[in-house]
């Protein structure tokens, strides 16, 4: 196997104004030799990213890019509040710099207020956090990442980067009951809604290169935002406009594992002014998608928040068309986040629109399910995972959607493991690449959490979760047994595991009348008018 069959070339990405593809002398489009974890759910990152800005100290430097932010959001009880762990490293002289994404009003349910409340505690404190609204008109800067440097240190370099947002509703384990700080989204879900996310712990030279991505928003020359109104508050308010220059990049890490990692990214094409480093946007995650999609021949494993608009799901539904072995478990909310009269008819839709295109193309091959924690209480699913044949594997901010795939500023990782699993040599997909470690490991890790398997006592122990099939036999039978123990009134001790068969619910004929001919004529599946969203071609 040639990475060039899984990974996108310089040339593949379409973008050549990027700093990503030129930083190493080889030109490589990807580093290698990273040692890459999952972070299963949002207490696991949390307690890790908490110890790693702690060993942090004067001169070091912590980046950070998000979606939202809560500064009272602990990270691992009193005193660990995201606020006060930034500011306190500020504090001790570590470099902090944040890019947030300024949001809508609060009345939208979005997140200015907080927001502003964070970057006005770092700024505070010595650090610097600018609210970035330079996206497409309704994008967002989807983006969650840190990066840790330590000049003299370089053996405690790392890096984050996945879903999981430093904000409410996240803080939550693999028990699932939920954040104690907890923001309201759709009624299925209770007031501490339970929250399922991914987020990667990286060491090696892709630290430089997410770092890398980080500069390039920081330095893009672009005003904040292009809204009078905001430039006018901004110098009412003496809001920080203006990014300080950062030290000079340091040499990336030294090799320390196996993994090969690509960075993949969705820039808009930016209308009037566009990026400096992406003047044409840039649908590195759609390329990546594409071409890994095309080696898939024993299983595609998703787990996603969204899951709809025909565009991007037609991508899965020709690899599912064309090879008659492919499979395809998918992990999703069972619910919508938003339950309003017309999100919800929206979003639903949408998501039934996309499944039934991939049931067309392979019937039962394509497996669809729900999570719900021991109390019955449905689980929101806000990962966006993908691993192929267990070789190819993506963890990011980005979802399967078409606003991720074109709109939105996106991050995502995409690692193929150099070691082989030893567990088992044959080759899921047929191509002569055999499962890797690393990928076939997170699948795994998810799997487990799921079916509430145990991992075996000793590693690289034989595991029937291995193969593809008695994988997808053993969702669909773990799904039937707690459905059935549901409909039966639920006597009797619960089954084991937490798949529910997705079913979407009914929407009324009124309502389908309504909403159809709307979402066809006005929006696209991710509820965005069709007149903001960019019609390139991925």
């Amino acid at each position: 196997m040639g990475l060039t069959d899984w990974l996108l070339t310089a040339g593949e990405r379409g973008n050549g104004a990027t700093r990503l593809d030129s930083r190493r002398p080889d030109g490589a489009a990807w580093s290698q030799g990273n040692l890459v974890r999952p972070l299963i759910d949002g207490a696991t990152y949390y307690r890790e990213l908490l110890g790693a800005v702690g060993a942090q100290r004067a001169g070091d430097l912590l980046l950070f890019s998000d979606w939202r932010g809560d500064p009272d959001e602990r990270l691992a009880g009193p005193g660990s509040e995201i606020g006060t762990v930034l500011c306190e490293a500020a504090e001790r002289g570590v470099i902090v710099k944040g890019l947030v994404w300024r949001s809508h009003l609060d009345r939208l349910q979005f997140s200015e207020t907080e927001n502003r409340h964070l970057g006005e505690e770092v700024e505070a404190a010595g650090g610097e956090c600018l609210l970035d609204m330079r996206v497409r008109p309704g994008g967002s800067h989807h983006q969650k990442f840190v990066v840790l440097r330590h000049p003299g240190r370089p053996e405690l370099d790392m890096a984050f980067a996945g879903g999981v947002d430093l904000c409410h509703n996240r803080h939550d384990d693999a028990g699932h009951r939920g954040d104690p700080q907890s923001q309201p989204i759709a009624a299925a879900y209770g007031p501490h809604p339970p929250w399922h996310d991914v987020q990667l712990a990286i060491r090696g030279p892709a630290v430089g290169d997410i770092e890398a991505c980080f500069r390039e928003r920081w330095e893009d020359p672009a005003p904040l935002t292009r809204s009078p109104v905001v430039r006018l508050r901004e110098l009412a308010h003496h809001e920080d406009t203006e990014a300080d220059p950062l030290p000079a990049q340091a040499p990336d890490p030294e090799p320390c594992g196996t993994c090969t990692l690509q960075v993949l990214r969705t820039y808009p094409n930016r209308l009037l002014r566009g990026y400096d480093f992406a003047p044409d946007g840039e649908r590195s995650i759609a390329r990546g998608y594409r071409k890994a999609l095309r080696r898939a021949r024993a299983l595609i494993y998703l787990e996603d928040q969204y899951l709809w608009s025909p565009q991007v799901v037609e991508f899965f539904a020709e690899a599912l068309a064309a090879h008659p072995g492919l499979r395809l478990i998918a992990v999703i909310p069972s619910v919508p986040e938003q339950d309003g009269r017309l999100t919800l008819p929206m979003n639903l839709i949408g998501r039934i629109t996309a499944l039934d295109r991939l049931r067309r193309a392979a019937g039962g091959r394509v497996a669809v399910y729900g999570l719900e924690n021991h109390e019955g209480t449905p689980v929101y699913v806000h990962a966006k995972v993908c691993v192929i044949d267990d070789v190819w594997a993506s963890v990011g901010s980005d979802n399967i959607n078409l606003r991720s795939w074109t709109h939105d500023s996106e991050l995502g990782c995409a690692v193929v493991d150099e070691s082989r699993d030893p567990r088992d040599p044959r080759d899921p997909g047929g191509l002569g690449d055999g499962a890797r470690g690393y990928a076939r490991n997170l699948r795994l890790e998810l799997s487990r959490e799921h079916l509430d398997r145990k991992a075996p006592l000793t590693p690289h122990a034989p595991d029937p979760l291995c193969d593809p099939r008695a994988a997808f036999d053993a969702f669909a039978a773990s799904a039937a047994a707690l459905d059935s123990w549901h409909d039966g009134g639920r006597h009797g001790p619960r089954p084991p595991g937490r798949l529910r068969v997705y079913r979407p619910p009914r929407l009324p004929r009124a309502t389908k009348m309504l909403c159809t001919p709307l979402h066809r004529l006005l929006v696209d599946p991710d509820g965005r008018p069709h007149r903001l969203r960019h019609r390139r071609t991925f």
